[in-house]
């Protein structure tokens, strides 16, 4: 039992790291995207451009967040408002 508990765990932590790393809808060949140190909660719905966005997984001073385009550069959001898991589902 205890080889396939660390069997299990070791899945689980290279699923976590596969997908914190590539799964995303956007990518950013050659260089690396700032981090979110923080994120809003309120609906900025209107100011989001294109439909691509990037997934960032909490890690040092970055905190998990959803990074969405706007005119203006990149919007930090929480990942559990409503607005953008509604905005995902797009």
């Amino acid at each position: 039992i205890h080889a396939i508990l660390l069997t299990i765990n070791n899945v689980c932590t290279i699923y976590v790291y596969l997908h914190a790393n590539f799964c995303t809808r956007r990518r950013h060949p050659g260089r690396i995207p700032p981090c979110c140190p923080a994120v809003t909660k309120g609906n900025r719905t209107a100011e989001v451009v294109g439909e691509t966005y990037r997934e960032q997984a909490a890690r040092g001073h970055c905190v998990k967040a959803i990074i969405f385009d706007t005119k203006k550069g990149q919007l930090c959001a929480d990942p559990d408002a409503q607005w953008v898991k509604d905005r995902k589902s797009c």
